[in-house]
């Protein structure tokens, strides 16, 4: 197992350890928390159904339809969807989206393309 813990930032001494929740610097004694260097968690890098890296914002098209629970009718391909909201994945679902005459709801990024 090799965790390499960050240098300090006061000192930048290499020689840092964990003590509980706190990382530690033997040379200059400063403490800071561990998760303040990450305060948002990183998503994972999210691919539309042809490989183009999707992002926060973008515009695409629905490629196969989808059977909607509760309703009747269900979105067809070729559904625009604007603004598009990446998430961490709920059930293989990662975008979060509003599609013009059903709402808000979750989207498998392998059943949309990004329009270009």
């Amino acid at each position: 197992m090799t965790e390499t813990l960050p240098n300090c930032p006061q000192c930048n001494c290499e020689y840092t350890y964990e003590m509980g929740a706190l990382l530690v610097c033997p040379e200059c004694a400063h403490e800071w928390v561990a998760e303040a260097e990450s305060q948002a968690p990183a998503l994972a890098l999210v691919k539309d159904s042809a490989g183009n890296v999707l992002a926060d914002g973008d515009s695409v098209t629905i490629i196969k339809d989808l059977k909607v629970k509760g309703s009747s009718t269900s979105v067809k391909v070729g559904t625009k969807v604007k603004n598009i909201r990446l998430i961490t994945p709920v059930d293989g679902h990662d975008i979060d989206a509003k599609v013009d005459g059903f709402g808000s709801m979750y989207l498998k990024s392998s059943i949309v393309k990004k329009v270009l």
